[in-house]
C-alpha cells in the first residue's frame, strides 16, 4: 500500500487524556481514534493488526475443534430473565426498548443466546460434544473507561462455548482450550501466565485467566517463586499455620477511643499492634447482612466472603446501613453483641487472637481484652483474607510474590449454570433428559492488541512482532523528487509485493526526518531506506526491534528478507 493512498494520521504530540504508553502510541501512530469515552474507531493500521490477531485465534480455535458462528448483538430480555442475570448483572448491562416497548440488551456476553440456540437444535447425546465460537463486538457500560482499549464500553471479543454430555468431556475440552490459548498468546510473543481466577458475573467454577505481565495491569497476580503456581490475588488461597498464644484470656473492657477510626490509629492509641486488633466489616450478601472478621494487619477478600456466604452478589454495607444495623459509624464496628439476624464469619487468623482489640459498636469506643468464642460466637472460620507477599505458596513450594497483569483471556467450566435455569436439555444414552454441561472461553481481541502494544515498544514508537505487524516492510525513499530514489522505491515495492510481502511505501513529499520519525512510530519489522546510495544499488535496512542497521545490495534483498521472516 502506498502511504498517500491510505489513512495514517500520525501525531507529533501526545494526547493529554491518554494515561498509558500503549494508548498514547496507538493514537499518535494513527491506529485508533476515540469516538467518545470508552469507544474507538480502528483506522487502517489498527484494523490490520486486529485481523491478524483474529487469524491466529481462528486457526487455534479450529485446531481445538471449535467452529465459528455469528450471534446477534441485540438480545431479548426474556433470555436474561430466564437465568436471573437481567436483575443481577448490574449497571454494566446496556438495556434498551424497541418501538413496541419490548426490552433488549446489547450483548455484554452470549451465554444465554448460545444456550437458547442449542436447546432448540441439539436433543441427543449423540450430537455432543459441540464447540462454537464467534468474534464480535461486546458492549458494557463501564463506570470508568480507561487506558484506551484496555477498558472500554465497546470492544472486540472472541467468545466460545462448549456443550457436553459428561463432566469428563468438559474436562477434556477445557484442557484443549488451555492449550489453544497458550498457543495463541505464545504465537503473539506475549509474556503471560495462566492464573487461577474468580468467575465473577459469568458464573460456574474452575476457571483460569490469561494475564499479560505489565506494570499498568489492573489485576494483581500472586505467584510462587519456586513453582508454576499462579493465581489472581482474589483467588489465591492462604495456607498459613498461625502460632497460638499461651496467654490467659482476661475480662473484656471498654475504652474510649475518640476520633480513632482506622486500625493503625486505634492500635497506636491503645499501645498495641495491628495484628492484635480485630478488623470488622459488614457486607450485604444478596439480601442479608453478614459481619466478617480479619486480623488487623490483613485485608478481607470480598470474593472469598461471597463464596463462604453462598451469595450471588456481595458488597460492603453503606455507612447508612451500618448505622441502622449496629447504631455506630464504620470505624467503631465490632463483633460483640451483634443482632441475632446477623451471620458472623472470621478468617482463620482471628481464632488465635487472645486479649485483642475490637470495636464496641459505639462511636469512639473500643473493647480491649477481646477473645473469640469467649466474648462472641463465630459461625465459621474460613480463609477470608487476601494473600500477602512472603506468605507460603498454596502448593507448598516457595513463597508468594506479586506482579501486575492485564487480563486478555478467561476460560470457565460453567457446568449447568445456564442450562438448568433455561431448561436446555438433551436425551442421554438411557433416554433421560439431562441439562447440558457447558464451558465458556473468552479472549478480548482488541485488548490483546493493546497488550501487545504495551509490551512491544521503545522510546520512538512500536516494535510490532512480525506475526501481527500491520505491514512487514516499510520502504522509505528519502527524496521522492530524486528520480533514481523514487523509481527504485517503486521497483522494490512492486517486487516485494509480487513475492507475497506486505509492504507500505512512503511516497509522501515529506522531509526525511518526518518520514523516519513516522516509520519508527508505526514500528514495522523492517525499514528499507532508499537514499543517496540508490544509484549504486545499495539500500539501508533497519531492524525495528533491535535497532540494528545494515547495507544490503538490491539484488540480495529477497534472500535477506526470506531469512529474516523465515519464509
Amino acid at each position: 500500500m502506498k502511504q498517500t493512498a491510505t489513512f495514517i494520521p500520525t501525531l507529533r504530540e501526545t494526547p493529554a487524556d491518554a494515561e498509558v504508553r500503549s494508548h498514547q502510541l496507538l493514537l499518535r501512530a494513527g491506529f485508533i481514534r476515540q469516538n467518545t469515552s470508552g469507544i474507538y474507531s480502528f483506522l487502517p493500521l489498527g484494523k490490520r493488526v486486529l485481523q491478524k490477531v483474529e487469524t491466529i485465534i481462528r486457526q487455534e480455535m479450529e485446531a481445538a475443534n471449535s467452529m465459528e458462528v455469528f450471534l446477534p448483538a441485540l438480545q431479548q430480555a426474556e433470555l436474561w430473565q430466564e437465568t436471573g442475570r437481567w436483575y443481577s448483572y448490574g449497571d454494566e448491562l446496556m438495556r434498551l426498548k424497541d418501538r413496541n416497548d419490548r426490552e433488549f440488551a446489547l450483548g455484554a456476553t452470549h451465554e444465554e443466546v448460545i444456550t437458547s440456540l442449542l436447546r432448540d437444535e441439539i436433543k441427543s447425546y449423540k450430537k455432543l460434544p459441540l464447540s462454537l465460537f464467534q468474534i464480535q463486538s461486546k458492549f458494557r457500560d463501564e463506570k470508568r473507561p480507561r487506558f484506551g482499549l484496555l477498558r472500554g464500553r465497546e470492544f472486540l471479543m472472541k467468545d466460545a462455548y462448549s456443550f457436553h454430555a459428561s463432566t469428563e468431556s468438559l474436562d477434556e475440552a477445557y484442557m484443549d482450550m488451555m492449550k489453544a490459548y497458550t498457543n495463541i498468546f505464545t504465537r503473539l510473543g506475549l509474556n503471560f501466565r495462566a492464573v487461577i481466577a474468580d468467575s465473577g458475573a459469568i458464573g460456574g467454577k474452575d476457571n483460569h485467566e490469561f494475564m499479560v505481565l505489565s506494570e499498568i495491569g489492573e489485576d494483581t497476580i500472586a505467584y510462587s517463586d519456586s513453582s508454576p503456581y499462579a493465581a489472581n490475588i482474589e483467588m489465591a488461597e492462604v495456607n498459613v499455620t498461625y502460632n497460638e498464644t499461651q496467654d490467659t484470656p482476661k475480662e473484656m473492657e471498654k475504652k474510649e477511643t475518640p476520633d480513632q477510626k482506622t486500625i493503625s490509629q486505634v492500635a497506636e492509641f491503645l499501645g498495641t499492634s495491628p495484628d492484635q486488633c480485630i478488623k470488622t466489616l459488614v457486607f450485604k450478601a444478596d439480601d442479608e447482612f453478614v459481619v466478617v472478621l480479619a486480623r488487623g494487619d490483613h485485608d478481607i477478600n470480598d470474593v472469598k466472603v461471597k463464596h463462604v456466604a453462598n451469595a450471588t452478589l456481595i458488597d460492603l454495607a453503606t455507612p447508612e446501613e451500618v448505622k441502622e444495623l449496629l447504631g455506630c459509624e464504620i470505624g467503631s464496628i465490632g463483633p460483640v453483641n451483634l443482632p441475632d439476624s446477623v451471620r458472623l464469619f472470621a478468617d482463620h487468623a482471628v481464632k488465635t487472637i487472645v486479649n485483642g482489640v475490637a470495636g464496641a459498636n459505639e462511636d469512639g469506643v473500643h473493647y480491649i481484652n477481646v477473645t473469640p468464642e469467649q466474648d462472641f460466637p463465630v459461625e465459621s472460620y474460613a480463609d477470608l483474607r487476601f494473600i500477602q507477599e512472603g506468605d507460603p505458596s498454596p502448593d507448598g513450594k516457595g513463597t508468594i510474590k506479586f506482579a501486575k497483569g492485564i487480563e486478555v483471556g478467561h476460560i470457565f467450566k460453567l457446568g449447568t449454570t445456564y442450562s438448568e435455569p433455561m431448561n436446555a436439555t438433551f436425551l442421554n444414552d438411557q433416554g433421560k433428559a439431562m441439562p447440558y454441561i457447558m464451558g465458556c472461553y473468552g479472549i478480548g481481541v482488541s485488548r490483546v492488541m493493546a497488550a501487545v502494544a504495551e509490551q512491544f515498544q521503545d522510546d520512538s514508537g512500536f516494535t510490532w512482532p512480525n506475526v501481527i505487524a500491520p505491514y512487514e516492510v516499510h520502504i522509505v525513499p528519502v527524496n521522492v523528487k530524486d528520480d533514481v530514489q523514487r523509481e527504485m522505491g517503486e521497483e522494490l515495492y512492486t517486487l516485494l509485493k509480487s513475492k507475497g510481502y506486505e509492504v507500505l511505501l512512503d511516497d509522501r513529499k515529506e522531509r526525511a526526518g518526518v518520514k523516519f520519525a513516522d516509520a519508527d512510530l508505526i514500528g514495522l519489522p523492517i525499514r528499507i531506506t532508499v537514499g543517496k546510495k540508490a544509484a549504486e544499488g545499495v539500500l539501508e535496512v533497519k531492524i525495528r526491534q533491535t535497532g540494528e542497521t545494515f547495507e544490503w545490495q538490491q539484488e540480495e534483498i529477497i534472500d535477506r528478507l526470506e531469512e529474516f521472516f523465515n519464509k
